[in-house]
């Protein structure tokens, strides 16, 4: 049987009503079908959400993103492939799967798990030494290029980095990896999420992740 393919699509829309209804019958004039749908963030007259997206096989995801941006207030931030769907509840589950878990196997679980509940390409947890910084724990596909230094930290609260900076790997610069950070536990310990190819980490996200990272260093304790 042939997989169909499926992708996260995230837009920025108009925040008025019948607009989301608009952009699901656009969809589905080139024949896409949308599998679920997570708000990213809303602001003052607009919204940016992330829709988990199907599409015939064959079919191309560039027309994706034409049938949406046919619609005035409607533009496309990012589109990329997606294995799974969104799920409701999806920190709860995280907190729930590192609560069980061995003492030792905690942050592993935590880096494991982490890219799939907040829709990232890999999470790291990482330690200001005096010898420089030390990775603790990294999910499968958390790079093997690890940054040589962190002048972010200590950190106090979550916030995204600045990608171009030097410190950056210039790997990950290549791959256009935008980068945030929340500490965990103390401030020179902190967890780090990349997403390679963007999209960059809204507002919302990155206080998501300061709201999840100050719940598990409760459980770490």
């Amino acid at each position: 049987m042939v997989a169909v393919p499926s992708y996260l699509l995230r837009v920025e829309l108009e925040d008025r009503p019948g607009r989301l209804g608009s952009l699901a019958v656009a969809l589905g004039s080139v024949g896409a079908d949308i599998l679920s749908l997570d708000v990213v963030e809303r602001g003052a007259g607009y919204a940016v959400d992330d829709l988990v997206v199907e599409l015939p096989v064959g079919a191309m995801p560039d027309a994706i993103i034409t049938a949406a941006e046919s619609l005035t207030g409607v533009y496309v931030d990012t589109i990329r492939p997606h294995t799974g769907l969104l799920e409701a509840h999806r920190e709860l589950e995280l907190i729930d799967h590192i609560a069980a878990a061995r003492r030792a196997a905690r942050l592993q679980v935590l880096a494991d798990e982490a890219p799939r509940i907040l829709r990232v390409g890999w999470c790291t947890v990482v330690r200001l030494t005096e010898s420089g910084i030390q990775r603790i724990v990294g999910s499968p596909g958390a790079p093997e290029t690890q940054a040589e230094s962190a002048p972010w930290l200590p950190l106090t609260h979550a916030e995204a980095l600045d990608a171009t900076e030097d410190w950056v790997p210039q790997v990950w610069r290549d791959m256009d990896t935008t980068l945030a950070a929340a500490p965990l536990g103390d401030p020179g310990t902190a967890v780090v999420l990349g997403r390679p190819g963007g999209p960059a980490f809204r507002p919302s996200e990155v206080a998501r992740l300061g709201y999840l990272a100050g719940i598990v260093t409760t459980i770490l304790k």
